[in-house]
């Protein structure tokens, strides 16, 4: 095998990261290194974007440590079946890596995940060593998410809780056996311990000790998952309720959903078409909705007879056509539960109507400055000076926010 340099490590790596969803990524085209001067580039090679609970994007080194693995998951670009390139970072290298495109201002943490080399054990240790290094030998105080393996023993996951910002452990996809059939090395109950494990360890370090001091700072922005959609049969119910329960057993930060893309040589099991990207987009949607706004997962999956999200309207929109017998709602006497349940009213300009009628009446003009999408909202609402009259049980209500009908071409 030949050997590579540095920047063709990166470019194999980074391009083999772009399959984790674990961190939503985005392009930008201010810096680019591809003219030999400096190192790295804001264009493709290991750039990606994450986005704070603050809304703050924070640009992230994104790369697999190595594609190299000795596990033969069908749906996984790196299966070790795979004829792709191989490349392998030494810890040398990654922390080289991070620490140089830091101090160009290039990224403010580091992504990493990787393939499985010899062990589980093996690569979480070198995992480990990497942000241990990272930590004490680099003072580095930037953002890392390491992606585990729940495989590796516990108390190398738990020393990766000790310099991580936040991990995430994949359940891959969405039922036990979906995952025995398409990744049969990986038990769905070796993840779940590993995920209740984070999750014990990050409640005991919040706990105070009888001298009223905390323990060592564990995750402290949480554990994520994520959940391929798409490479096999799940229904979006099916999804949604997995996510549920993840939620709830696991005190998760967020569920990730990353839509099939077709591999090359992939086994005949696996479909030869990628689900529509819009499907991903509603279940996030979706998702929101059960965290935030107060739905439950039969409400938001009712619309359609086979389980899925309706691609065209958003879920609670659709919610909103199928049980028009609720509405419309009067803004000014309605209680939080049912102003979440309104197409086109968010969370915070929810929080702001509640606020401001407290003080006075609100009339239609005055939701527009709340922040409220009118569009949306004004055939299921009710002001002091405005109803929507006969347009919430219209016929064509629905008509008008789908998408116009497209001619398909023949070619």
């Amino acid at each position: 095998m030949p050997t590579l340099s540095l920047k063709d490590k990166l470019a194999i790596l980074s391009d083999a990261a772009r399959y984790d969803a674990s961190c939503a990524s985005s392009g930008t085209a201010r810096r680019d290194s591809r003219d030999g001067k400096g190192l790295g580039s804001t264009e493709g090679s290991g750039i990606c974007h994450a986005y704070a609970p603050d809304g703050r994007c924070i640009s992230l080194l994104k790369i697999l440590m190595t594609n190299f693995c000795i596990y033969d998951c069908a749906y996984c670009i790196n299966r070790v079946s795979s004829n792709v390139a191989r490349a392998r970072f030494s810890v040398d290298e990654v922390v080289q890596l991070t620490i140089e495109f830091y101090r160009r201002n290039y990224i403010e943490g580091l992504f990493l995940s990787s393939g499985i080399i010899r062990s589980p054990d093996d690569t979480m240790a070198a995992m480990v060593q990497i942000a241990r290094r990272l930590r004490e030998v680099e003072h580095f105080r930037g953002y890392i998410h390491l992606k585990t393996i729940p495989d590796a023993a516990p108390e190398l996951i738990e020393q990766a809780g000790l310099y991580a910002d936040r991990l995430s452990i994949n359940v891959e996809l969405p039922t036990e056996a979906s995952v025995k059939a398409y990744a049969p090395e990986k038990n769905p109950a070796t993840i779940r311990k590993a995920m209740g494990d984070v999750r014990a360890l990050k409640e005991a370090a919040s706990e105070k000790s009888h001298s009223g001091k905390r323990g060592k700072r564990f995750v402290p922005a949480g554990q994520s998952t994520q959940m391929i959609v798409g490479a096999d049969r799940a229904t979006d119910a099916t999804i949604l309720g997995q996510s549920t329960r993840l939620y709830g057993d696991y005190k998760l930060k967020r569920v990730y959903y990353s839509a099939f893309s077709p591999i090359p040589d992939a086994t005949a099991k696996l479909p030869l078409i990628k689900p529509p990207l819009m499907r991903e987009h509603r279940l996030y949607q979706a998702d929101w909705l059960l965290r935030f706004y107060g739905f439950a997962v039969d409400e938001i999956t009712a619309a359609r007879p086979d389980g899925n999200l309706d691609l065209e309207v958003d879920p609670k929109l659709a919610w909103a056509l199928q049980n028009r017998h609720l509405f419309p709602v009067d803004v000014n006497r309605a209680p939080r539960e049912m102003l979440l349940r309104v197409p086109g009213l968010g969370t915070r300009s929810v929080g702001r109507i509640l606020t401001t009628r407290r003080h006075r009446t609100l009339r239609y003009a005055d939701l527009q400055r709340l922040g409220a999408s009118l569009k949306k909202a004004r055939a299921f609402i009710t002001t002091r000076d405005w109803s929507p009259g006969g347009l919430t049980d219209s016929a064509d209500l629905r008509a008008r926010f789908a998408p116009p009908p497209e001619q398909l071409s023949l070619f």
